[in-house]
C-alpha cells in the first residue's frame, strides 16, 4: 500500500524532527554531565581553599609565636650580655 505523497513528506519531516530532539538531547545529557564535573572540580577547589586558608592562619599564628619568642629570647641575651660585661669589668677592677 502506498502512501501519499503529503504524508510521506509528512512523515520525513517527523522522522527529521524526532533526529534533531535525540541530537539535542544527548546535548543536554554531555552539558549536564560536563556541568556535573565542574561542579565536583568547584567544590573540591573550595575545600582545598578552605584547608589552605587554616593552614596559612596556622603558619602566621605560629610565626608571631616564634617572633615573640625571638624577641624574648633577644633581650634575655642582652641582658645576659650585660651581666657578663659587668662581671667582666668588676673581675678586671679586682685584678688591676
Amino acid at each position: 500500500m502506498t502512501r501519499p505523497p503529503p504524508l510521506d513528506a509528512a512523515l520525513k519531516r517527523l522522522a527529521g524532527a524526532l533526529d534533531q530532539l535525540e541530537a539535542a538531547a544527548e546535548r543536554l545529557a554531555r552539558a549536564g554531565a560536563e556541568r556535573r564535573d565542574l561542579v565536583d572540580t568547584l567544590t573540591v577547589m573550595q575545600d582545598d581553599r578552605g584547608r589552605l586558608a587554616s593552614e596559612l592562619d596556622a603558619a602566621l599564628t605560629r610565626t608571631q609565636v616564634l617572633e615573640h619568642a625571638t624577641d624574648e629570647v633577644a633581650l634575655r641575651l642582652g641582658h645576659a650580655g650585660a651581666g657578663l660585661r659587668r662581671l667582666l669589668a668588676h673581675a678586671e677592677g679586682e685584678i688591676n
